[in-house]
């Protein structure tokens, strides 16, 4: 038997760079670094190493080295740990040498993505673990404008499997749609003409009366909104074999396995990105050699 291979995981350069420039211009203003740079000479060299205070899963090493280069394109970042690998505390996630100045006044940019984007990745696994009563339950999670791409990133490295990315690549009829239509006939009538043949549609229903109606059109999933768990049971018997499930709505890791035992195909988690903590983590200087 083949041991089974997983593409490895990476960033879009574009998408790394022009994330970390925004940062360093917002952090750098109009005057720069105005504490490091009367301090450190234009040439002298430093090296440090990225700490984790706490255990984690790791994510955003790619911002990382992009943070320091932007500001030494020399620099080096040897990483001890790659994106989606655990790291204990007090573990070393990589080592940087640069220019002193490049690595102090770019050190906030570089641990402020990395803790953010590790803290996402760190609080997916215990998620989708609970969620896996059922086979077929995996997690989507609901992003934050701005950082949508990166966020989905560090789910992936988590282990967890993102949503859509926008509201641009797939539709999905919510309650205020189908309110602002006059109802779904009508919500759908008028989109089916205007997505294309490759864009998956997902109706939003909050009642079982409300899924007998929207399994009367061709499909292709929906979404069960803040149902209980009897409720999806009963949601789940009456879409088998037609459309896809999605559970959505006051997800935690207390109540993520019991909605996954209901049999639902998805469960959309807002908690990894609204409520997980940022990695701790930390850049010690290495002593003069």
């Amino acid at each position: 038997m083949t041991k089974e291979t997983h593409p490895k995981l990476e960033l879009p350069k574009l998408l790394v760079d022009q994330a970390v420039r925004t940062a360093l211009a917002e952090d750098l203003g109009l005057a720069g670094d105005i504490t490091t740079d009367p301090i450190i000479a234009p040439d002298a060299q430093g090296e440090a190493t990225i700490v984790s205070r706490q255990p984690g899963v790791v994510a955003g090493l790619d911002l990382v080295e992009a943070a320091f280069k932007t500001l030494d394109p020399q620099s080096s970042v040897a990483r001890v740990v790659d994106d989606g690998g655990k790291v204990e505390s007090g573990g070393a996630i990589a080592r940087v040498q640069a220019r002193t100045r490049a690595l102090l006044t770019g050190e906030r940019t570089a641990l402020n993505f990395l803790g953010r984007l590790s803290g996402i990745a760190t609080l997916t696994p215990p998620m989708w673990r609970r969620s896996k009563a059922r086979a077929r339950a995996c997690l989507h999670a609901q992003d934050d404008a701005g950082l949508t791409r990166l966020e989905k990133y560090a789910v992936r490295c988590g282990g967890g499997v993102n949503h859509r990315f926008g509201l641009y690549d797939a539709v999905l009829v919510k309650d205020n749609h189908i309110a602002a239509a006059g109802g779904l006939a009508a919500a759908l009538e008028r989109l089916r003409p205007r997505a294309g043949h490759m864009v998956k549609v997902e109706v939003e229903v909050d009642t079982l009366q409300q899924l007998e109606e929207a399994l009367r059109f061709p499909i292709n999933a929906v979404l069960l909104d803040n149902m209980d768990v009897e409720t999806l049971k009963k949601a789940v018997t009456l879409a088998k074999g037609k459309v896809l499930t999605e559970a959505s709505g006051g997800v935690n890791l207390e109540t993520v396995g019991k909605i996954a035992a209901a049999g639902v195909d998805l469960i959309s988690v807002g908690a990894l990105t609204h409520s997980p903590r940022n990695l701790d983590s930390s850049l010690e200087w290495a002593p003069d050699r």
